[in-house]
């Protein structure tokens, strides 16, 4: 079965720009060669520090910053080579959460103009079938139609992210990149927030790449985990093997950190000295080497392969000196 989505060696590099002329002196490495794919109707969580490059991993893939090299494969065909009326076309079965709900709704909008917005921009129905699509899908997302004419600044973060995700749903996408959807919201609407997008995935059959920095929260949603540090994928596997048996040293120290909720068991905390290199001017070899527990000399020379320590039916690929 082919891949929904299918992410060859992408890159993303920001110039740096300095002196009289404002030459180019440097690249920022934010994504720096990752490949995955997502199947269709499935979660693959992505996890790292901040800084990582998760969130701009999400932008590349929808094409709201342009990659840099490698390819973004949607259905077989190639996004990074798509004309702009194609790519238009395309977007129909792609959407994004933002993480901030105060920040990603507009102001000025209702309600009902904000849900509507892609269906006016693709042309699809007329508008009394525009206004009914808008009732259907505050339904969906657990909201009443009596907030149409209702503005963003009269709701809580949580009915506000749901407006968010009902916006999402409007063209019927395959694909959602959810940037932290969460993260700005209470612990006790979390919860609702994240048993919605599965429910919406149960039913409506779309596939999520979870962005996420809370590792408990990936854990409850995603079939696949992904692990990046410093633009680059280190770990990727069922989210069940991840979180049973983590091979990197950098996911066995981002789980250790992870609360347990009972008094009585403790957990061995790994520790990670040094700060997180420059993405301006990353170490050789493997990028983690400089904070890793469990470094070698290869570690500091050699860039670790990505291989399989997983099986058949279970690929569980790491890219680590220690099991290469």
């Amino acid at each position: 079965m082919t891949a929904l989505l299918e992410i060859r060696n992408l890159q993303k590099h920001f110039p740096v720009r300095g002196g009289f002329l404002r030459r180019v002196v440097a690249q920022v490495k934010a994504v720096d060669g990752v490949s995955f794919k997502l199947e269709f109707g499935k979660t693959l969580g992505l996890v790292g520090e901040s800084g990582c490059g998760k969130s701009t991993l999400g932008r590349a893939i929808l094409q709201l910053q342009k990659p840099t090299g490698g390819q973004v494969i949607l259905e077989g065909e190639d996004l990074t080579a798509a004309s702009p009326a194609r790519l238009l076309e395309m977007r129909r079965e792609m959407q994004i959460i933002f993480q901030d709900p105060f920040a990603s709704l507009s102001p000025r909008r209702t309600v009902a103009q904000t849900i509507r917005e892609p269906l006016e921009v693709h042309h699809i129905g007329t508008p009394a079938e525009r206004n009914r699509k808008v009732e259907e899908l505050l339904q969906v997302v657990g909201m009443r139609s009596n907030v149409l004419d209702r503005y963003p600044h009269e709701f809580s973060g949580g009915q506000r992210q749901r407006i968010g995700i009902a916006r999402a749903l409007a063209l019927n996408p395959k694909l959602i990149i959810a940037d932290e959807p969460v993260s700005a919201l209470d612990v006790s609407v979390r919860a609702q927030v994240l048993n919605l997008i599965a429910g919406l995935q149960r039913e409506h059959g779309i596939a999520f790449l979870f962005i996420s920095h809370d590792l408990s929260v990936v854990e409850h949603v995603s079939d696949h985990v992904g692990v990046m540090y410093l633009g680059k994928m280190v770990e990727l596997a069922p989210a069940k093997e991840i979180y049973r048996d983590p091979r990197h040293p950098y996911t066995q120290a981002l789980l250790s950190a992870v609360p347990v909720p009972d008094p009585k068991r403790k957990s061995k905390r790994i520790v990670l000295t040094g700060d997180v290199p420059s993405p301006m001017n990353p170490p050789p070899g493997c990028p983690f080497h400089k904070r890793c527990p469990k470094v070698m000399d290869v570690c500091s020379k050699v860039v670790p392969p990505v291989v399989d320590v997983g099986s058949a039916d279970k690929p569980h690929r790491v890219a680590c000196h220690l099991h290469s």
